[in-house]
């Protein structure tokens, strides 16, 4: 297996009801880790202020009803019991929600649309567009295309701060656990001892990434359940013997009496205290990085009580979700409150506290244990770094396939579990900015400054999200959207508010390092949308490339050329540009468009769209592959295979839709044209139907009724595939030219034997790989702006990252690099 590839296109396999119980199991350290181990900083951070632990108890009191009530209200309500319902697929993210919002409606600004692309099994809809009725709010979000960009650039922003959450958090997370030595330490040997172990912690993690999380990802579950029942013990323990009545502070009126008595300061405190929900938006993030479809499988496996009762009521996501719902409410959610509650009992009994110690979760520690939960604490801490790291590299992997980040490396760990992931430069970047953020602040304070910025700004972002999906997903009412943000969007945005205030105090850095990773991301969309609207306005049209052949003296060399293009219909200006100066070409001739769609995985069976470029005499194709932004991109090899075996599948298929075999006249056939704008599905289960391009060239959208899109598109008449295709699955094995040469399933056209034995012949002569090697440059008179972001910021970034003969492995051998420039 290629690492980089991962295990390609391969049918995933429904794995064993061990297989998939050990995964849920390892999932249960990912997806929850995050969010268990911030009682290591929540307190220490809340009373960094200018806030005085007093002998009345109504500042801890109230930190602990606020600690409470949020964690009550966003991660059990907002997350596991809303959020989680919007998965797409069984991904989650803020990618994932903008993913579902542009299926639902025409607001995505991602090129090569085609109504084709709505026919994928995993393109679902919550309601037929038939059904589903049309939205006021649909239609001014689809009117204006300001709309359209101010979307994108939250979903960017959501982006951002997850990146910079993914620096911080394991920053915070493994200092507030090693801080634990304060108590056995002086301070000079404090100073000296935490920050050189925080960071060896820190380099030994990163370091970890390349062997990738399935190796270790056993031990992730039962140290995440020992910290959590640990931490419930220690918790229980101060209660009963400390305070008992510790409970009444969950009453909100100790936060009204916490706020009056402490008024800036206590405002102040609340950036603190969100730090008790770090981990939700990693917990939504990181839903597909462990076998999202393992999890499903559990109730239905291993469960067999709970599976009789939701079979029949519930689909897979759903009882899946009733899973995750019935780990958090009845194991982590629990830990985490006794937790809370018992540093607040002990802090309630001990007012003066050593100033060196200050108000951390280790002072609430039995002496006998410390060491113990000290060691237990570190490996939490590790546990819940790696689960926003994991959600780091899994969130740019979704940007990335959606035009919205650099191509990097993306090396696949796993080739039994998809989606382990790891992305080299992003994984050393991380590390060294950690390690710089741990050297520079030295303090949880304004560690827990910058961290609770990126959290409470994602999850205000998720909250923007989640309106529109509520409304145009779900088809909710918009007065329900509106409660829903105005609920959840009010209390996060006081703790924005109270998070912004510290600028100067360590949360400058989620914003410089979003602010970079803004311009970054968007630079690069928008100079790649503009692309294709250069190669758009300059293709040439089909009549041109048949009739260059007269006027150049054109010459077919023997072999398969494989012109890499965005675009799904007409001729690439680099193509033509090549042909011109160098009028010969190869005797099968395939434009390739490798897109991405909006949906997390495209099945195998419906990878492939094929179809002619000119008449079949031209041995010109065309081949859409799709993928979605989660799956594995193929290997060269592989990919070369499985193309020329549908390009066989497509000339057989092509010759039984020439209406010899149904017995219909001639000439009610499709003409020749027609013909050409016509694509088939071809896989592992061949054509299912024929279908038209339907791709709007000015981007005013596509079809909105999935009846019109199987029966006409854009006038075409798309007809169904004959019952003898479907009993007959003809695949295309080359082997050699005379295997090419026997009747082809009962085929007897001489002229489709000949073109079969034409496109063996081509694939035994070999493979050139036509690409464009691209650089931007800007109109003659464009601000300075334009120039810098353009000119100097895009191609810096195009030379530096990765390109596009790199990411689909090609030959250097067979590589043909054709220069283009565009003028911007």
């Amino acid at each position: 297996m290629d690492p980089e590839f991962g295990v390609g296109t391969a049918p995933r396999k429904r794995e064993s009801w061990r297989t998939t119980l050990l995964l849920a199991y390892q999932s249960l350290g990912v997806v929850y880790g995050d969010l268990s181990i911030s009682p290591l900083y929540v307190y220490k951070s809340t009373f960094a202020e200018d806030i005085k632990h007093s002998d009345t108890n109504e500042e801890i009191f109230g930190a602990l009803s606020f600690v409470f009530w949020t964690l009550t209200l966003i991660p059990l309500i907002k997350y596991v019991t809303i959020v989680l319902r919007a998965d797409d697929n069984g991904e989650g993210g803020t990618f994932a929600l903008y993913s579902l919002i542009c299926r639902h409606a025409n607001v995505s600004l991602l090129p090569n649309r085609q109504v084709a692309d709505e026919e994928l099994s995993t393109y679902k809809l919550e309601y037929p567009p038939e059904v589903a009725q049309r939205s006021r709010v649909k239609d001014w979000l689809e009117k204006h295309k300001k709309l359209h960009t101010a979307l994108l650039v939250m979903v960017m922003i959501g982006t951002c701060m997850v990146i910079g959450d993914g620096v911080l958090t394991p920053a915070i997370s493994v200092f507030s656990a090693v801080s634990g030595l304060e108590l056995s330490l002086s301070k000079d040997q404090h100073e000296y001892a935490v920050i050189p172990i925080t960071c060896v912690i820190l380099v030994f993690l990163f370091a970890l990434q390349h062997y990738g999380t399935h190796r270790v990802g056993f031990l992730f579950a039962p140290i995440v359940l020992s910290w959590l029942l640990c931490m419930s013990a220690i918790g229980l323990y101060n209660i009963i013997v400390w305070n008992p009545h510790v409970y009444r502070a969950l009453n909100p009126s100790y936060m009204i009496t916490f706020l009056k008595k402490t008024r800036k300061s206590g405002w102040m405190s609340l950036g603190g205290i969100l730090l008790c929900m770090t981990g939700s938006e990693a917990m939504f993030a990181d839903l597909g990085h462990f076998s999202y479809s393992a999890i499903q499988a559990i109730p239905y496996e291993y469960f067999h009580t709970l599976y009789s009762v939701c079979k029949s009521e519930f689909s897979s996501n759903q009882v899946c979700l009733l899973f995750l719902q019935l780990a958090f409410t009845s194991l982590v959610y629990p830990s985490l409150i006794l937790g809370y509650m018992g540093q607040a009992a002990y802090l309630s009994k001990h007012h003066n506290l050593d100033a060196s110690y200050q108000i951390g979760f280790y002072i609430a520690v039995p002496e006998s244990v410390r060491w113990p939960v000290l060691v237990l604490a570190i490996l939490a801490s590790v546990v819940g770094s790696q689960a926003i790291i994991s959600g780091t590299f899994s969130i740019i992997n979704q940007s990335q396939s959606l035009s919205c980040f650099p191509r990097v490396k993306v090396v696949h760990t796993s080739d039994k579990i998809h989606g382990q992931i790891y992305i080299p430069e992003v994984n050393w970047m991380l590390m060294i900015l950690c390690i710089a953020v741990t050297v520079g602040f030295r303090n949880t304070k304004h560690m827990g400054n910058a961290s609770g910025l990126a959290v409470i700004t994602v999850m205000l972002v998720t909250t923007c999200l989640m309106s529109v999906v509520i409304m145009l997903c779900w088809h909710r009412s918009p007065l329900l959207a509106l409660a829903f943000f105005l609920f959840f969007g009010s209390m996060e945005a006081l703790y924005l508010s109270a998070s912004l205030i510290k600028f100067l105090e360590g949360a400058w850095v989620p914003i410089l390092l979003s602010l970079i990773l803004l311009a970054v991301m968007f630079v690069w969309h928008h100079v790649t949308i503009r692309k294709y609207e250069y190669d758009m306005h300059n293709k040439v049209t089909l009549e041109w490339l048949l009739a260059l052949g007269d006027k150049l003296g054109m010459v077919r060399v023997p072999g398969i050329g494989l012109v890499y293009t965005d675009l799904t219909s007409g001729v690439p200006a680099n193509f033509s540009r090549f042909v011109t100066n160098l009028p010969a070409f190869h005797r099968v001739l395939v434009f390739v468009c490798v897109k991405s769609v909006p949906v997390p995985h495209v099945l195998p069976a419906e990878r492939y769209l094929v179809g002619r470029v000119g008449p079949p005499g031209h041995s010109s194709y065309r081949c859409i592959v799709r993928y979605g932004y989660r799956d594995v991109h193929q290997d060269v090899d592989s990919f070369e295979t499985e193309l020329v075996e549908s390009l066989a599948t497509f000339i057989k298929l092509d010759a039984l839709f020439r209406c010899s075999d149904a017995g219909e006249p001639r000439g009610s056939c499709c003409s020749e044209n027609e013909r050409e704008n016509a694509l088939t599905v071809i896989g592992s289960n061949p054509l299912r139907r024929h279908l038209g391009l339907g791709y709007d060239d000015d981007h005013d959208g596509v079809s909105s009724s999935a009846h019109d899109q199987e029966t006409h598109v854009d006038g075409i008449e798309l007809a169904a595939a004959p019952p003898a295709i479907i009993r007959n699955q003809v695949r295309f094995a080359v082997e050699s030219a005379a295997t090419c040469r026997r009747s082809p399933g009962g085929v007897a056209d001489e002229r489709v034997l000949e073109e079969l034995h034409e496109l063996c012949e081509a694939r035994e002569a070999g493979t050139a790989f036509i690409l464009g090697h691209s650089h931007v440059q800007t109109k003659p008179g464009s601000s300075l702006l334009k120039k810098l972001a353009v000119g100097v910021g895009y191609n810096f970034l195009s030379r530096n990252c990765r390109g596009p003969d790199v990411v689909l492995r090609v030959p250097p051998a067979s590589l043909l690099e054709v220069g283009m420039v565009y003028v911007l």
